[in-house]
């Protein structure tokens, strides 16, 4: 059995923790400072449970003594403290964070990693598995020219005028909004407005805009410069949604502070609700020289939410966990770089698809990918 801890025992790490634990292969132990959310959490798995402050060193180090792993499903703005708590007790360490940021200050943690000890962030839906589909694709071509990357997690029946409920978190989906993104545009690295860069297309008869958001990309401007001509991020929604929060984020400036975003979470979580019954829209479309041709490949995925362990589950609440399961699973069993900071796109995108967790994303496929 290995050991493993899950920091945070909000909707994705209790279904991270859930989908190990229910493997039979791991022994894993939930924290969070909640103790109600604690409670639930462990009336539905067989798992341990610690209230924990990641705030206090002391109590941190002690969680995650004799642990092979942790995996951080909390607030983006800890994870280098956990990162550093996990270096120092030679544990290896994943997260959800689609903070630029936050990365880049894990890459700093990795730099001391000791060996069999990887730090891999940016291990959710997008950043995540977009980012290892991506890579794939990529990596088919004689000469890349673009990379286009959509992601959306959609409500199945939108109701409401902006055709949007909430399906994860709240603070995560305001940071996309509201942070500058990355993009390479002319074969250059370049940053880009969120919101900006409104875009329309159809997809199996429904109609839907896309737009640039903060994160998506995780570290494939890095990976990809000098290599491809445009490479950019959007997240999908239904029409008419990106008018209605450019209005709010830049219209009424309630993007521009932390104090104004918190009452703009206030609003959307008092107006907006939360809804399980979505799907996960993933698209990834390159184009470039193959075989002496100017060619493009595309693959398109839809998945819906679903019934597991006697709950339902969104599809996004899947998609997200399945995803940190996959690449915590792959690196124990020793398919992963062996030491230091991992990407998403050092994954095999064959061997992802083939792991109990990350089969999940092969199901409800759209299309069938275009041979080369």
């Amino acid at each position: 059995m290995e050991k493993v801890i899950v920091i945070g025992a909000g909707k994705i790490g209790a279904s991270i923790a859930k989908l190990l634990v229910h493997s039979g292969d791991y022994d894993v132990t939930v924290a969070d400072r909640d103790e109600a959310s604690l409670a639930r959490l462990a009336a539905r798995a067989p798992l341990r449970t610690v209230q924990l402050d990641v705030k206090n060193r002391d109590s941190l180090a002690s969680a995650m003594k004799n642990r092979r792993a942790v995996l951080s499903a909390t607030s983006f703005d800890v994870n280098p403290t956990i990162a550093r708590a996990a270096l120092a007790a030679g544990c290896s360490y994943f997260d959800l964070t689609e903070d630029v940021a936050t990365t880049r200050a894990v890459r700093r943690v990795a730099e001391s990693a000791a060996p069999g000890q990887v730090f891999m962030p940016q291990c959710g839906l997008a950043p995540g598995f977009i980012g290892i589909l991506a890579a794939d694709l990529s990596r088919r071509f004689d000469l890349l020219d673009t990379v286009k990357m959509r992601v959306g997690a959609l409500p199945q029946y939108p109701s409401n005028a902006i055709k949007y409920n909430l399906t994860w978190s709240t603070d995560g989906l305001i940071n996309e909004y509201c942070n500058t993104c990355e993009a390479i545009v002319e074969g250059q690295r370049i940053d880009v407005l969120a919101l900006e860069g409104l875009e329309h297309f159809a997809l199996d008869g429904l109609e839907y805009e896309a737009f640039n958001t903060s994160g998506g990309l995780g570290t494939l401007c890095e990976t990809l410069a000098g290599r491809v001509h445009t490479l950019n991020y959007k997240t999908v929604r239904y029409s008419g949604h990106q008018y209605l929060m450019d209005f709010l984020v830049n219209g009424l400036r309630l993007g521009a502070t932390r104090a104004s975003r918190r009452l703009m979470k206030r609003m959307l979580e008092t107006a907006v609700p939360i809804t399980l019954q979505d799907v996960v829209l993933v698209f990834v479309s390159v184009s470039g020289q193959l075989h002496g041709q100017f060619r493009q490949i595309t693959d398109a995925r839809k998945l819906y939410h679903r019934e597991l362990f006697g709950e339902v589950w969104s599809a996004i609440q899947l998609t997200t966990a399945a995803s940190a399961a996959a690449v915590l699973d792959l690196h124990l069993a020793g398919q992963l770089p062996e030491a230091g900071f991992v990407r998403q796109e050092d994954v095999v995108l064959a061997d992802f698809l083939a792991n109990r967790f990350g089969r999940y994303y092969a199901t409800d496929r759209y299309a069938e990918e275009i041979p080369v």
